[in-house]
């Protein structure tokens, strides 16, 4: 099964990194250099490098990607014209695509929620609990706040980080809107 995954991602760097470079549009292959990132991410995971996985999602996806994107949406309106009047071009889906694939990602979601509420705490931390080496909540360091950051609150930070996102989006594009008052 675990081969089955990484020739899935795999082949979707590989694709989506080729589409990157030979389109036209720059909306496009933004939206799919934000899916060959994450595609990286999830090779990653396969390599054992957890960290720069992790590392990759929040630094390269969350800041330069929507850096690039912000970029892109305030600076050329012809394109976004453009991208706005494509209709039956790729990657364009018919509402039933667009369910199920929006169903989809979410029963990816809801079992990879469940999945990481039965997994045991690291060793690492259930090391240092052992030897009663842990940092109360009196402690106010940068550690114990990289450490939540990277347990515990690690998917609600992401969740509020999309929400952040969208409400930005939703701002750049009711300020470029022709005739606003």
């Amino acid at each position: 099964m675990e081969l089955i995954i990484f020739y899935i991602f795999s082949a979707i760097v590989l694709t989506a990194g080729l589409l990157v470079v030979s389109l036209r549009n720059t909306a496009r292959a933004l939206f799919l250099f934000f899916v060959v990132l994450f595609a990286m991410a999830g090779l990653f995971i396969f390599a054992l490098a957890d960290f720069i996985a992790i590392t990759q999602i929040m630094v390269y996806v969350g800041g330069v990607l929507i850096l690039m994107i912000f970029a892109f949406m305030l600076s050329n309106k012809e394109l976004l014209a453009d991208l706005q009047n494509a209709s039956g071009k790729f990657l364009s889906l018919p509402n039933w695509q667009s369910i199920l694939l929006s169903i989809g990602f979410l029963v990816v979601m809801v079992y990879s929620i469940m999945d990481w509420q039965s997994v045991d705490q690291p060793n690492w931390i259930t090391t240092n609990i052992q030897n009663n080496q842990i940092i109360k909540s009196t402690d106010n360091t940068i550690e114990q706040l990289g450490i939540k950051f990277m347990t515990q609150f690690l998917l609600p930070f992401e969740v509020i980080s999309i929400f952040l996102l969208a409400a930005l989006i939703g701002a750049a594009h009711l300020s470029r809107r022709e005739g606003n008052p």
